[in-house]
């Protein structure tokens, strides 16, 4: 579990294709720290850490349904990864709850200052079945957006809104993100199992 408060935007070392999957190696300042088998979060995607290496670089490995569900078969050498190790239980919530399951991708369609923070709007494209089922924004809720926990503003049934302050910016790869550009989201987890509930009460 994470809370999506990114600790490191890292740079990706390396990309290589191992059949359908894909090893990511990526160079961070907590390398040493981390051990085979961790979980970390990449762009919000919880993965594995398979190889630790000496030059201070670890590797992990995506599955296809993973790339297919996330912006991670992106990734190329020299881009920056944002990077959340799994929560200490014994740690305060400084986000909210997020599971490193990326439910789907939006496309940022506006970026615009605004008196000392930044703008970003994202578009999806969720069945309305799954937005049912919780899969999508609400009014001042929570999202997660390449890792990053963010409170919504502006929510339709297929954009919303996210302000972004100078730190965040500053420290997580939202200061590489373009109009046209695909982020990982996950929507919140709580709402998921409320609507989940009343579709039980309902039937």
């Amino acid at each position: 579990m994470f809370s999506g408060i990114v600790e490191e935007a890292a740079r990706v070392v390396a990309v290589e294709k191992e059949q359908s999957n894909v090893n990511i190696c990526v160079k961070c300042s907590f390398a040493s720290e981390l051990h085979i088998d961790q979980s970390v979060a990449h762009n919000g995607v919880c993965l594995t850490v398979v190889d630790l290496r000496p030059d201070g670089t670890y590797v992990v490995t995506a599955i296809s349904e993973t790339l297919d569900r996330s912006n991670l078969g992106m990734l190329k050498a020299g881009d920056l990864v944002n990077l959340e190790r799994s929560m200490c239980m014994n740690g305060r919530l400084d986000g909210h709850i997020v599971q490193g399951h990326v439910d789907t991708t939006a496309v940022c369609t506006a970026i615009e200052a605004a008196d000392g923070s930044t703008y970003f709007t994202f578009e999806y494209n969720v069945p309305a079945e799954m937005a049912a089922k919780g899969y999508m924004t609400v009014e001042k809720g929570s999202v997660t957006v390449n890792g990053v926990s963010l409170t919504v503003c502006d929510s339709t049934l297929s954009s919303f809104r996210v302000a972004i302050i100078p730190y965040t910016l500053e420290h997580t790869n939202f200061c590489n993100i373009k109009v046209g550009d695909k982020v990982n989201l996950e929507f919140d987890i709580i709402g998921k199992y409320l609507a989940r509930l009343a579709e039980i009460k309902a039937s």
